[in-house]
């Protein structure tokens, strides 16, 4: 008794915690240290024994109250309360999780995901999932295409129907675990179930195993699917096809087959979310004067007005020239297109004479971006020579 630790240090409560608080202490500290998410962990074994009876006494009120007055000395030999070992009529701490957790629970699916309820060992399983990542073209992901894909899958042995015993022979219920396909293991009153050795679980033994697929009950075989990506796919996204995975053992449905997206980068469109983002080249003369462009849209070129007097770094926005938003079922983004005014170049001397004759028609006052540039200069530099006197 010496050596034991306080119940509610051991759960990580304090004494006026109350029954709800008690009972999810104890589910936190069990599936932390459960020997099935700790195999071979003989210390996390043993917390979990420890928490299992600490909550066999807080858990159970006359019991809480006669440690609150005596400590274990309670329940020690003699002392009125367990005699050594769990009470309440429990078995061993299994039974408290089991009990704590509800009946027939699924430790793999309190672990893994699934909230399903425990299945018979031997019974149908569903089988494994499949992920299949994908790379398309950034056409493909903003307008949705078709792919013929090939994939390695199992699929129920056609030869003994997924049995995998040999067509004309039959099971026998195994010998070690009884059917059960698992088997106590433990000493004295702590004793835990773990997967029969010999069949692994599945309760049964095949004696002449299918000659097609050994035993197993399905074959890898190369499956060809045609796939439709919908339009507005994102890298990352991922597309579900169902009963399309694995195949299922002992007759259970097939897992799903979930595709991933990775779309490539473009040399001209970029895109965020919705909407369309490029940058497009603009006539020296068009951005001066004004006029109409031809710009590329993932949907087809479209007219950009351009207001004379247009400078680089200018954006505009195509309403409704983005990306389909098949997530509501309607409607598009936008193009948003930064123009950057491109100079001629490999002019002739003619062209270069004629060009000159109209620049030189040009004074400051048609460059405002210039004369500001002067103007703040020209007041730096003032400021500057009053330093130097």
């Amino acid at each position: 008794m010496a050596n034991k630790r306080d119940y509610y240090e051991v759960l990580g409560i304090s004494k006026e915690a109350t029954a709800d608080e008690i009972k999810k202490a104890y589910r936190k500290v069990a599936m932390k240290f459960h020997p099935d998410r700790n195999p071979g962990n003989a210390e996390a074994e043993e917390k979990f024994k420890e928490a299992s009876e600490a909550y066999e006494v807080l858990g159970d009120a006359d019991k809480r109250a006669r440690f609150d007055q005596f400590g274990h000395q309670a329940f020690a030999a003699g002392g009125g309360g367990f005699g050594g070992g769990f009470g309440g009529g429990f078995h061993d701490a299994s039974d408290i999780f089991e009990q704590v957790f509800g009946g027939g629970f699924n430790i793999n699916d309190l672990f893994g995901g699934g909230g399903g309820r425990r299945r018979s060992s031997n019974g149908p399983a569903r089988g494994s999932d499949l992920r299949y990542d994908l790379e398309v073209d950034f056409e493909e992901a903003a307008l949705g295409s078709h792919r013929t894909i090939t994939l390695p899958v199992s699929e129920e042995c056609p030869h003994c129907s997924g049995t995998g015993a040999e067509p004309g022979t039959s099971k026998k219920t195994c010998a070690t675990c009884h059917g059960q396909g698992q088997v106590a293991t433990g000493q004295g009153f702590i004793q835990f179930s773990q997967t029969c050795p010999t069949c692994r679980g599945a309760g049964e033994i095949i004696e002449k195993p299918c000659q097609e697929c050994r035993g197993v009950g399905s074959i890898k075989k190369r499956q060809t699917l045609k796939l439709r990506i919908p339009a507005g796919v994102e890298s990352g996204s991922r597309q579900r096809l169902p009963g399309k995975g694995e195949a299922g053992v002992r007759g259970g449905p097939a897992g799903d087959l979930f595709i991933v997206f990775h779309v490539r980068d473009h040399e001209f469109f970029k895109r965020n979310d919705l909407d369309i983002y490029c940058e497009v080249p603009l006539p020296f003369q068009t951005a001066m004067l004004g006029g109409e462009i031809e710009v590329p849209t993932i949907h087809g070129d479209a007219k950009l007005k351009i207001p004379a007097g247009t400078q680089s770094g200018k954006v505009f926005r195509l309403r409704g020239q983005g990306i389909i938003d098949t997530a509501h079922g309607h409607g598009k983004g936008s193009q948003n297109i930064l123009v950057n005014i491109e100079v001629p170049t490999r002019l002739s001397g003619k062209e270069k004479k004629a060009m000159k004759t109209l620049c030189d028609q040009l004074h400051e006052n048609h460059f405002e971006k210039t004369a500001k540039m002067k103007k703040v200069a020209k007041k730096f530099y003032e400021r500057k020579k009053k330093l130097e006197l």
